[in-house]
């Protein structure tokens, strides 16, 4: 089946359909670079650097795929800095309408989607009185399309990383709604830090460089699961900390915070997420675009790109272009491609039957 990734990113959430066997024909985004990004990873697929909040774009892109038979899935995360606890929160910002263009380019194709997903940070629901996510219901019903939402937790579904997620799945004409994948881990059973990232080099003698070689063996299955088709470890830098900064680090405890700093020490930064360790025995907090609040659960530094690329289960093999800033936010802002796989690969048994 082929798929369309709307507001891409760097590709996470596609990779994950890719993955689960589908054709990801095509990725549009407004930022350049995490097209590039997605170029190199999704080797069968066409990027258009775009805007989707002009008219004459979704025309295009309705067109070009039309002339590619069509798409049968239409995957999107359209920006959330207007609903997120992040964000500007501002609800006349023109960015929590970008919704609309996924169900216009939809009636533009000459053959309907079998189905839309939409993703997007939970706050969605609740903010403004609900009125966004009622929006999106609405067209959903506009549209012929059977909709289900449901928040997803990440660790649930074996990415070691807390992040929920609200996902709306609409089907075209069908008589029955989405039922998402079932959990695969309970709360007991959580992949921790340890067994995601403890095999990549430590760097403390080094900053590391652009292509590493693997030191050791890796020693859970997910790290296994990781390194499968790759040879090298990419996007493994470490930030050049001062030692001021290091000292710091070195004084919070394992899944503490800058509320077990002994007084006076980091106070420049004491809001919820400042001077946050992860814990090597659980998942690690949301992944950021790389505000280097979070640091590592044994060495004193934030971690790498590929760290957080673990954490966000992109595999070793997935490789981030750009500057480090850049990397660190292609990172952060997409959909951990294992929560997409899942979801792929129970649409495909929906929509085989």
């Amino acid at each position: 089946m082929k798929v369309l990734d709307l507001f891409s990113g760097c590709g996470g959430f596609s990779y994950g359909f890719q993955e689960a066997g589908y054709d990801v024909v095509l990725g549009i985004d407004n930022e350049k670079i995490a097209l590039d990004t997605f170029k190199h990873n999704h080797k069968n697929s066409e990027v258009f650097n775009l805007d989707l909040s002009i008219e004459e774009n979704l025309q295009k892109i309705a067109l070009f795929l039309d002339n590619q038979g069509g798409v049968d899935v239409i995957i999107a995360g359209p920006p959330c800095q207007g609903f997120s606890l992040t964000g500007s929160r501002k609800e006349d910002d023109k960015r929590n309408e970008l919704f609309y263009s996924v169900f216009k380019i939809a009636k533009l194709l000459e053959k309907k989607p079998k189905a839309i997903i939409i993703e997007n940070v939970t706050g969605l629901a609740t903010l403004y009185k609900g009125k966004a996510k009622k929006e999106i219901e609405q067209s959903f019903d506009e549209n012929n399309y059977i909709y289900n939402s449901e928040v997803l937790y990440a660790p649930n579904y074996g990415v070691p990383q807390i992040r929920k997620r609200l996902f709306f799945v609409g089907l075209y004409k069908e008589d029955i709604a989405f039922k998402f994948p079932k959990a695969i881990l309970d709360k007991d059973n959580y992949i921790g830090c340890e067994d995601a990232i403890s095999d990549l080099p430590t760097l403390e003698d080094n900053l590391g460089i652009v292509e590493n070689s693997y030191i050791t063996k890796p020693t859970s299955q997910y790290q296994k699961n990781m390194r499968q088709k790759s040879k090298y470890v990419y996007n493994h830098i470490s930030v050049n900390h001062t030692e001021i900064v290091k000292n710091v680090i070195a004084q919070v405890p394992e899944g503490g915070n800058h509320k077990d700093l002994p007084k006076g020490v980091g106070e420049h930064r004491k809001f919820n997420e400042a001077w946050t360790r992860y814990h090597s025995q659980k998942p690690s907090k949301t992944i950021d675009t790389g505000h280097g609040n979070h640091f590592h659960y044994k060495f004193n530094r934030v971690p790498t790109v590929r760290e957080n690329a673990r954490l966000q289960s992109f595999p070793d093999n997935f490789l981030f272009l750009g500057t480090k800033t850049q990397q660190y936010r292609q990172v952060g802002n997409a959909v951990p491609p294992l929560l997409g796989y899942h979801i792929a690969i129970q649409l495909k048994k929906i929509l085989n039957k």
